[in-house]
């Protein structure tokens, strides 16, 4: 009952903060929001968006396995943020587009721009239905089966929530995304932080520096791996890589910029983007603690863990282990996570579909045309979330970033070679290069397992990004031999 009445009143203020922010706002902004966000209102706010209700589940689960390796790829990530401030934003801001891929067009043609587009459509679409997924199903498992105890229809749940998507951004907006991104931020931080307080209550920590030397003392906080290069989670594997997928999954993501792009000017959008790549340290810092208090909780009480890890949380919490306040802030913290994440995405797609594969301009604004696209990909993310009911897979997070390497990869190759050389190519051939990349990283994966034992993680974007951009330049090069 009391987690129904905190779910109730947190999506009445979700409506009200996005009421609020359309206060003054007009159609013709919907899609950069006046430019006129505060940099620490969209840097606060796209924590949520990052962190998404896979994270919230599935980053205190691994520890188990993997320890503290994942900060290797955050302390990439932090390098990764630093890129996009210096590099893309610059960019972005002296083409003055509210698509980012605009950029494509300019240097290389109509077709590289619509690929680019179809690529972070499909991407986007697949990933953020895949972090949806994850929210809805454990909602419906530990929460919603557990109120009514009865079975919850899943489709029921998925549709209530694209329906809740839907109401409160369609009408102002990436404004109204800013300032509810920032309401659902705070909702997840504050719910996670009084979650690893409850845990500390039952496991007798009464203070930060009881818990650092519990922490500190535990075997599953090991942060590096270097002495097995073949280890998926070997230390340059993982910071390496978590450089490339931050530009890629926010630097080249129309989802992540359109945010930045909202700020006023590039000075104000690099200290947003700066300042919110360094909050995402100690954020996922919290996030592995839980998972070490939530083993070390599970030790002391003879609890059997689920066989998923990403169960361990939501199981725990189900089960009373903490208490009901417990289970009120969790489910608050993964639908916070989990609609912070979603809501962002169908507005992009929605933008990108709209500017990019519809020829639209910005100031050219058809309110039912846009209405339509984003009901389309609710209606889009419903279907895949329901198909991704009936199919087992691994970790989520696994999952994600796996999918990032075959879709995003020659997204990087694309920016790449339009970035650092100043050489033409040809636009009719790049559709065909992006699909045969795809194919080609596929291939490269599968049979450096079976032929070499070599388990690929996820470098396999660099790998993907690389093809793509050799790919671009031998036919570049194809061109100059027959102009002359």
């Amino acid at each position: 009952m009391y987690t129904l009445i905190a779910l109730s009143v947190y999506i009445l203020l979700l409506f009200a903060v996005s009421r609020l922010a359309q206060r003054g706002s007009n159609e013709k902004a919907f899609f950069d929001g006046g430019r006129r966000s505060p940099w620490y209102v969209v840097a606060f706010g796209m924590i949520g968006a990052s962190i998404s209700g896979v994270s919230f589940v599935s980053v205190p689960g691994m520890v188990g396995a993997s320890g503290f390796t994942y900060m290797q790829m955050v302390l990439g990530f932090a390098v990764g943020y630093v890129v996009i401030a210096y590099l893309l934003l610059p960019v972005y801001y002296r083409q003055n587009k509210v698509s980012i891929y605009a950029f494509l067009e300019k240097r290389f043609g109509v077709r590289t721009h619509k690929t680019a587009s179809c690529l972070f459509i499909l991407s986007k679409s697949v990933v953020a239905s895949a972090r949806l997924y994850v929210a809805a199903i454990v909602l419906k498992i530990f929460v919603f089966d557990k109120l009514t105890e009865h079975e919850t229809p899943f489709a029921v749940i998925v549709f209530a929530m694209m329906a809740l998507i839907f109401l409160y951004t369609f009408r102002s907006g990436i404004k109204a995304l800013v300032w509810t991104d920032f309401f659902q931020t705070f909702t997840l931080l504050f719910a996670l932080c009084s979650i690893v307080a409850v845990v500390c209550s039952h496991l007798g920590i009464d203070n930060i520096r009881m818990l650092a030397e519990h922490v500190q003392h535990d075997p599953h906080t090991q942060f590096f791996v270097w002495n097995d290069w073949k280890d998926s989670r070997h230390f340059l594997k993982y910071f390496v890589s978590g450089i490339f997928i931050t530009v890629v999954m926010t630097g080249l993501d129309q989802d992540m910029m359109q945010k930045n792009l909202t700020c006023k000017t590039l000075r104000q959008s690099q200290r947003n983007m700066l300042t919110y790549g360094m909050m995402f340290i100690p954020v996922n810092l919290i996030l592995l603690t839980l998972g070490v208090l939530l083993l070390q909780f599970a030790q002391a009480n003879q609890v059997v863990l689920p066989g998923n890890s990403d169960e361990i949380l939501p199981a725990l919490v189900s089960e009373g282990y903490f208490g009901s306040m417990a289970g009120v802030l969790f489910s608050l913290g993964l639908t916070a996570s989990a609609l912070s994440s979603a809501d962002s995405a169908i507005t992009a797609l929605s933008t990108s579909a709209y500017i990019d594969l519809l020829g639209r301009k910005p100031n050219d604004h058809s309110r039912a045309i846009r209405i339509m696209l984003q009901s389309g990909f609710c209606m889009l993310f419903a279907g895949i979330i329901l198909l991704f009911a009936n199919i087992e897979n691994k970790s989520a997070l696994d999952t994600i970033y796996t999918i990032v390497s075959y879709t995003y990869g020659p997204l990087l190759g694309l920016f790449a070679y339009g970035l650092f050389t100043k050489n033409a190519a040809q636009d009719k051939y790049i559709p065909y290069i992006c699909m045969l990349t795809i194919a080609l990283v596929f291939a490269i994966d599968h049979a450096a397992l079976q032929l070499l034992n070599y388990k690929f993680g996820y470098e396999l974007l660099m790998v993907s990004g690389l093809i793509t951009f050799v790919a671009t330049s031998v036919t570049s090069k194809i061109k100059t031999q027959h102009g002359n």
